[in-house]
């Protein structure tokens, strides 16, 4: 499976951003969907994620001006990004866990920039 994450760009502080993550295939027995982001010097951490009954998960520091949504026919993931700030300038990183029993598969695509900057 491969994942192609595209939408990043230069923003301006308080801009928005959608994110989409296409997987090369429909995918059954997805466990969960999500975005991750590495910035410059740290490690990358959880922006949000998006699981079965569509229950969502987000980082504190997004809580609020980020939203994930998908869409299951296509398993294509979205990230609606809001209220931008200079923080928030990372690699962001789709992921994708699916379940194929007994084991559990984790997938990443391959990044997209984002900055927010004036």
């Amino acid at each position: 499976v491969q994942l192609q994450a595209s939408g990043g760009g230069l923003v301006q502080p308080g801009g928005s951003l959608r994110l989409s993550c296409a997987t090369s295939r429909r995918i059954r027995s997805i466990v969960t969907m999500g975005w991750y982001r590495q910035a410059p010097g740290k490690q990358r951490e959880l922006v949000a994620v998006i699981g079965r009954g569509d229950i969502t998960n987000y980082s504190d520091s997004v809580k609020g001006r980020f939203t994930i949504s998908r869409d299951n026919a296509e398993s294509t993931v979205y990230l609606q990004m809001s209220s931008l700030k200079p923080e928030d300038t990372a690699v962001y990183y789709c992921n994708l866990k699916v379940a194929v029993f007994p084991r559990e598969y984790e997938y990443w695509g391959q990044g997209t920039l984002v900055t927010v900057s004036s």
